[in-house]
This record gives structure tokens, C-alpha cells and sequence, in this order.
């Protein structure tokens, strides 16, 4: 018998009991529609990761003060104050890997524009760090080196405190607004960022010489965080062993002492959060694959019923010349058939659930061709699988037997 008779044999079976090839079919259907979900929402979220983390800088280190142990007791990260200019100066003269570098210092409070006001966070930090955040200007300039060495009172503003101070639409530039009782003049204004990988507004913010903050505001002179730019993006490692070094030798730690500070590149920040969503990914996609098993049982479980239901007809065409291996093959490729259209139809709800997902949600999805491959791959398994043994029961009976049946 020919593969294209057996098919034909497969279909009009199949299309003698519709309700319940599809019942069968729909274990199949969830399963593979939960999978492609699934893997379209964790891959969604690591590409979004990426893109967020990127977009602040693909060759961009940052050096943060480090909790060191004293008496036995390690202190807070925050409460730890290692870092000051001097560290700035050697990272300039010294480092050969470095392009551009940044102090940064930050305060909160309260913004205001005549009787609006907005609670914010007023970042200290100088002009190459609009460079290193990879951040351009909507409106007017940004502040000088000049600005940073006189303590200059003047800010660039982020979108978000834009919209909540200047309510009416107004051009910022040139106003004047407080934050926390001291004046600032408006400057320039960036362009919008949006919320970053750790879902934080990266708009709310004011930008303002790193000074300004140290003297006028925190009286202080310690920089809470350094933000450098490796010359380019594959000598991030040189320039971050650079800086290990470098700041070792600033602070004058011993051999044996721990560092008082800690570097962290984007690529570490990249990679820790792609392997937690990979993990993620995969936990929700073994669930989502529990209801394939369940399908491939519901296809076994089927196939037996139509191989004694069909004991009499299988005898029969034994008895007129048909081979074991063609009553093997043709209710295997019912089998198969059944599990390839549950896998079609789970394939479109599985791309289609991942829109409403976007569209009603707003989490980012994004299927890819490689899952909807594998899809049909254990599809194509499932099928063979769990319809091997009742096509290899129907093959072993007796014409004799079959006939008889009752």
C-alpha cells in the first residue's frame, strides 16, 4: 500500500469521529500554544533587558563604594564613603582604557515651579556623563566644565519632572525652579529615556553639576557612584582590571585587604539578568509542557479505543493482503495527524496569545522561529510516540481472531 492511500485511509478515519479527533487534538493544542506563550514572554523580557540595559551604555562601568569589614561587622553599601575626586584624577592621569568618566552624587526632594511641585531625585554628575549614559538634549544646552568648577546653579531636566512642573506645555529653558529651597536655572531639557530594567523612571530626574550637589546641597565630598566609558566595548575587561588597580593603589589597600569599592559592567548586569529570565523561561516552559505529556497520553489513550473499535475492518483488510507494517503505519499516521493539526492550530493561538499579552498587558513578547520549529519537532514526537504502541497492537492481531471480534 502507498503513502498516499494510507494518508487517505488516516483522513477519512480521522473524519468519521471530528469531535473527537478534536477532543484529542486539544491536549495537543493547549500544550503547544502554553509553550510558545510562554517562551515568547521570556524571551520578550531578556531582549528588553538587553535593549533597556544597553541603551545606558554598551561599554559603560560603574564604580560604587563597596561595604568592608570593620570589627567583624560589614557596613551597609550605602553607608560607606570611599569614594572622592582624588580617585576621579587618578582614573584621568593613569587609565589608558578609559574614555570619558563622570563623579556622580544624588539628593531627593521636593521640585517646584511657582505653586506645583514634584518629589524627585537631583543627580550631581559632569558634562561627559550625558556622553557615557549615551542621553541627548530635547532643548537647549548642556552645562560646561566651567558650570562644574564655579558650582553653577543650573539643571537639566528630565521629561517626566517636565510634565509634572510645567503643566501648561511651556518651554522650560530659562525658568527658574527650587529644589529644596535652593534656585536652579533651567538650561536645557533631555530627550525621554523611559523606565530602566530595574523599572525605575529614568526620567525623573534633574541633571545639575556634581559640585552644586556636594556644596549646596549634601555638603558633602564623597561621590556616591563614578560612571566611566571603556574606550570601546571590547576592552571593557582591560579597562575594568585598569580601574581595580588603579583605585587599589588610590586608596592604598594592602594585598590582603578587600576592596572598598565595586566595578560592574553593563555586559554583568546583561548576563545576570538574561540567565534569571532564562530561568525563568525554561521553569514556565516545562509547566506549559506538562500539557503536551497529557496530550500525547489523550492520543494513546484514543488510539486504543479506535483499535478495538476497528478490530473487525483491521482483520479484513489482513485478510485481502494488508501487511503488519501497513496497518502500523496507517494508524500511526492517524496518530501523527491528529498531533501535527493540534500543533498547527496550538502554534497560531500560542502567537496570538502572545499579542494580547503585548496589546492588553504590555509585557514584551517575542516569538521566535526556533520555538515554533521545536513545536512541531515534539509534535511530530508526540505523535510517533504515543501512537507507536496501540499502531503496533493493531499490526500484531490475528486476521482470524479480528474477524471474529465482536
Amino acid at each position: 500500500m502507498n503513502g498516499f492511500n494510507l494518508i487517505r485511509i488516516a483522513f477519512k478515519a480521522l473524519q468519521r469521529n471530528k469531535l473527537r479527533a478534536f477532543l484529542t487534538m486539544l491536549g495537543v493544542i493547549i500544550g503547544v500554544a502554553s509553550v510558545i506563550a510562554m517562551v515568547a514572554i521570556g524571551q520578550g523580557s531578556k531582549k528588553s533587558i538587553q535593549d533597556q540595559l544597553s541603551s545606558m551604555g554598551s561599554n559603560m562601568i560603574t564604580i560604587r563604594p563597596n561595604s568592608n569589614v570593620t570589627a567583624g561587622a560589614r557596613l551597609d553599601a550605602t553607608s560607606v564613603q570611599t569614594l572622592k575626586i582624588e580617585d576621579v584624577k587618578a582614573l584621568q592621569k593613569q587609565a589608558q582604557y578609559i574614555k570619558d568618566i563622570s563623579p556622580a552624587v544624588s539628593a531627593r526632594g521636593q521640585a517646584i515651579n511657582g505653586s506645583l511641585n514634584w518629589p524627585t531625585s537631583m543627580q550631581g554628575v559632569s558634562p561627559p556623563y550625558l556622553d557615557i549614559r549615551q542621553w541627548s538634549l530635547k532643548d537647549g544646552i548642556a552645562f560646561s566644565d566651567a558650570d562644574v568648577n564655579s558650582a553653577a546653579k543650573v539643571c537639566l531636566l528630565g521629561q517626566t519632572v517636565v510634565i509634572n512642573l510645567f503643566v501648561n506645555g511651556e518651554n522650560p529653558v530659562g525658568k527658574i525652579i527650587r529644589f529644596n529651597k535652593i534656585p536652579f536655572t533651567v538650561i536645557g531639557v533631555l530627550n525621554a529615556k523611559g523606565e530602566n530594567a530595574f523599572g525605575q523612571d529614568q526620567d525623573d530626574i534633574i541633571l545639575v553639576p556634581y559640585t552644586t550637589v556636594q556644596k549646596r546641597v549634601l555638603a558633602s565630598v564623597y561621590f556616591q557612584n563614578i560612571y566611566v566609558s571603556a574606550t570601546d566595548a571590547s576592552t571593557t575587561t582591560l579597562a575594568t582590571a585598569e580601574i581595580t588597580n588603579i583605585l587599589r593603589a588610590s586608596h592604598r589597600l594592602r594585598p590582603s585587604d578587600e576592596d572598598d569599592f565595586a566595578v560592574r559592567t553593563q555586559e554583568e548586569l546583561i548576563n545576570t539578568f538574561s540567565s534569571t529570565s532564562q530561568l525563568l523561561t525554561v521553569l514556565l516552559t516545562a509547566i506549559a509542557g506538562i500539557s503536551l505529556v497529557i496530550g500525547g497520553i489523550g492520543i494513546m489513550n484514543i488510539m486504543y479505543v479506535s483499535v478495538t473499535e476497528r478490530t473487525r475492518e483491521i482483520g479484513l483488510r489482513m485478510s485481502i493482503g494488508a501487511r503488519g507494517v501497513d496497518i502500523l503505519l496507517q494508524f500511526l499516521l492517524e496518530a501523527i495527524l491528529i498531533s501535527i493539526t493540534g500543533g498547527l492550530i496550538g502554534v497560531g493561538l500560542g502567537i496570538g496569545a502572545s499579542k494580547l499579552v503585548t496589546a492588553f498587558l504590555h509585557w514584551p513578547t517575542l516569538v521566535s522561529e526556533s520555538s515554533i520549529i521545536l513545536s512541531f519537532f515534539v509534535c511530530a514526537f508526540t505523535g510517533v510516540f504515543f501512537g507507536y504502541y496501540p499502531a503496533q497492537k493493531a499490526s500484531r492481531l490475528d486476521p482470524i481472531e479480528a474477524l471474529r471480534y465482536e
